[in-house]
């Protein structure tokens, strides 16, 4: 078997690829633990925010704006996981017709396409985190820019997919179970 073909159920690109797809295997599961942990901070917070207020006529000052902050740090790095599954919502009814030389071929330019927009929004949002960086939130002594840091990791995150999904092609990550 020679260094560039692919194993059994594996896509093709090498060596090179299969060490980059598990390095990305990696980073994705490290933000699918800070997803599900910032879902149970949210979770837990407002669950409590709602006893206080209720039960205790009272109400925690931060803990709106820590479950607000969680929401938007559990929903952008969210967004990787679904560039990997193909589960953002797309429009092929075109696509599909075609045939799979060009599926692939057009797959692979979407995705490239894809990670020079995210790159974009890497860029205006580092702008909009520098600007923004300055600004404290109302009732934590944190920068309101840690908002637009999920942005720039979501977006980083992205374009790592995408770069993976134009160098292996539709069958990238084939090998797993697809909801």
């Amino acid at each position: 078997m020679s260094a560039n073909a692919a194993t059994p159920g594996s896509p093709k690109g090498g060596p090179a690829f299969l060490r980059a797809r598990r390095l990305l295997e990696r980073v994705d599961q490290a933000t699918k633990v800070a997803v599900i942990g910032a879902m149970a901070v949210m979770t837990l917070l407002v669950v409590t925010q709602v006893v206080f207020r209720y039960a205790f006529s009272s109400a925690i000052d931060w803990s709106e704006e820590v479950a607000r902050l969680a929401f938007v740090w559990a929903m952008f790095m969210a967004i990787p996981h679904g560039i990997r599954r193909g589960v953002h919502v797309g429009i092929d009814a075109l696509f599909v017709k075609l045939p799979d030389v060009w599926q692939e071929l057009l797959f692979r330019a979407s995705s490239v396409l894809a990670a020079a927009l995210m790159a974009v929004i890497f860029w205006f949002a580092w702008q909009v985190t520098v600007y923004t960086w300055p600004e404290m939130m109302p009732t934590l002594n944190l920068t309101a820019a840690v908002y637009y840091v999920a942005v720039l990791l979501a977006a980083v995150h992205c374009v790592l997919h995408l770069l993976l999904l134009a160098w292996g092609g539709r069958d990238t990550w084939k090998h797993e179970v697809q909801p």
